[in-house]
């Protein structure tokens, strides 16, 4: 029998999943329907935007159902395929941002340069990387069972709990998946925006006595734009990660027990639905997009997007207005 509180729970995490794939789907229209917004930093928008669009379709309903009734009836084969999207589509949103924080490292440091550095085949070569190493550290260890204790497939025989769908766990899957998933591409994030600020503030310097050019204001502003994006993503899943590693440390890891590992998880979940308002909040051309998208206004708002513009660089379309 649901209770008020169960019911309020299934109104917000319902909005939070319809707001994750609502938010994420006009991310995309918007980048396919502006061409202002059409360059090579915004595929891996559109790559982290389509993580985000997978999550809310195929790992959040099924989260929710278990938040809610504790039991899971759809079998333990499509439990395991579940888990394994979750861990995928994760580590696939850090390794886009790694890929972001790389690209305006580049964009910062090497300006002169960055055009002839940052090309179509090396974006595309470096997507396909992304989502090959994030199927190769989810399903693999997932399908194959070395992330449980006894080294079978989680959920699967005699011993497993009925009706229940559990993300089994042991310490050198736990302290592995973290520390190459998580801790190392956050660190190397860290390490490329603490030298971006560094730059940033020598050309600050230089700023007040010259007038910036378009380009290097535009660069900047995408770089800020970006570092919330990377900011908020640390603020959502830092906590979860955490919990994660002091679990990863006891003899037997089971999140099952630990009253506060829904609250993490769903705190990193909700940064799914964040990115798309940070898009709209901090860049001109974004709000301007979402705008015309929402008043059913695309094919006149597609027609002038694509008059020429001499403002348009690659790579430097993130503004903040």
């Amino acid at each position: 029998m649901w209770t008020f509180l169960t019911v309020m729970l299934g109104v917000i995490l319902s909005l939070l999943i319809l707001l994750t794939v609502g938010g994420n789907v006009l991310v995309c229209l918007a980048v396919c329907a502006s061409r202002r917004l059409r360059c090579l930093t915004n595929c891996f928008i559109v790559s982290l935007a389509v993580t985000d669009l997978l999550l809310g379709l195929l790992v959040l309903p099924f989260s929710a159902l278990l938040q809610l009734n504790d039991e899971w009836p759809l079998g333990p084969a499509f439990c395991n395929f579940y888990i394994s999207m979750d861990v995928m589509l994760c580590t696939a949103s850090i390794l886009t941002l790694l890929a972001i924080s790389v690209d305006r490292y580049l964009a910062v440091t090497m300006p002169l340069r960055y055009a002839s550095l940052v090309l179509p085949w090396k974006v595309a070569v470096a997507m396909v990387s992304v989502w090959t190493v994030s199927v190769a550290v989810s399903f693999l260890p997932i399908q194959m069972g070395w992330n449980t204790v006894n080294g079978t497939v989680q959920n699967h025989g005699p011993w497993a709990p009925e009706r229940k769908c559990r993300f089994e766990l042991n310490r050198p899957y736990v302290l592995t998946d973290s520390l190459l998933t998580f801790y190392l591409p956050l660190m190397a994030m860290c390490w490329t925006y603490l030298q971006i600020l560094r730059i940033a503030r020598e050309q600050a310097k230089r700023i007040v006595s010259a007038r910036p050019t378009s380009v290097a204001l535009r660069e900047h502003k995408a770089t800020v734009t970006l570092a919330a994006v990377i900011g908020a993503f640390v603020v959502c899943w830092l906590p979860y990660f955490i919990l994660f590693t002091v679990l990863g440390l006891k003899e037997h890891p089971d999140p099952s027990i630990v009253p506060e590992f829904p609250i993490v998880l769903w705190l990193g979940y909700a940064n799914s639905a964040l990115n798309p308002i940070l898009y709209g909040a901090l860049n001109r051309d974004f709000r301007s997009a979402y705008t015309h998208l929402l008043r059913c206004r695309c094919p006149t708002y597609l027609q002038r997007s694509r008059q020429p513009s001499l403002t348009v660089t690659a790579g430097n379309t993130l503004d903040r207005h």
